[in-house]
């Protein structure tokens, strides 16, 4: 499974991005995509995810503000993030998990999401 990542950019407090995520290769092995972030000298932490079946999970910091949904027909997950807050600012990437080994297995490269106050 490869996973290209692309969406990122510089925004004001207050604005909007959409990123991007387009999966190619055995999808079919894939129950979950997912949206972490890494801010510096934090560790990554998941911001959203959703389920092959649309069951969608955010974590608190952006739960109300970023809306994660998926197009099947082109492989793509995308994030949509409004009212962007400085403390939004990160490397996002997108990841796959699979079940059957319980873990995030594939990671797409990273992007640049940074939001000026």
């Amino acid at each position: 499974v490869q996973l290209q990542a692309s969406g990122g950019g510089l925004v004001q407090a207050g604005g909007s991005l959409r990123l991007s995520c387009a999966g190619s290769g055995s999808i079919f092995s894939i129950n979950a995509m997912g949206w972490y972030r890494q801010a510096p000298g934090k560790q990554r932490a998941l911001v959203a995810r959703i389920t092959s079946s649309g069951t969608t999970g955010y974590a608190d910091s952006v739960r109300g503000r970023f809306t994660i949904s998926r197009d099947n027909a082109k492989n793509t997950v995308f994030l949509q993030m409004d009212s962007l807050k400085p403390e939004d600012t990160a490397v996002y990437y997108c990841a796959a998990y699979r079940a059957a080994i319980g873990a995030w297995d594939y990671w797409g490269q990273g992007t640049l999401v940074t939001v000026s106050s």
